[in-house]
């Protein structure tokens, strides 16, 4: 989980360092990082502390919940808890499929489970 979120975070900043205009060293130096220290974190190899996501929330102008991917109508993938190793390949295939799933489609699927229990 700490992997995807550092890569999310890591892949937002860069996208909106660029929208800014900055350059690693620029945006950087802003910060009070090195440029290989800002490097890492964008490609999601570090995740920042406390206050340095606060600084880099400030100085991209960027909300904090759309840095961490959180402001996306789905949950993003750091969120997402692993299938357990217990389940079959084929339960930990069908629940990643599901998790890819729009809501219409997944009250669909819903209502056919419902459907698969009454039979049963």
């Amino acid at each position: 989980m700490r992997r995807r979120l550092s890569k999310t975070l890591g892949s937002t900043a860069r996208k909106a360092r660029m929208r800014a205009g900055l350059t690693q060293a620029e945006l950087a130096e802003r910060l009070g990082l090195s440029s290989e220290v800002y490097g890492r974190l964008e490609r999601g190899l570090l995740l920042p502390s406390v206050l340095t996501l606060r600084r880099l929330c400030l100085v991209l102008h960027l909300p904090s919940d759309r840095l961490l991917g959180l402001a996306s109508a789905h949950p993003p993938q750091w969120t997402r808890s692993p299938p357990s190793e217990r389940d079959s390949p084929q339960v930990r295939r069908l629940i990643r499929s599901v998790r890819e799933l729009s809501a219409s489609r997944l009250r669909a699927l819903s209502l056919l489970i419902a459907h698969f229990r009454r039979r049963a």
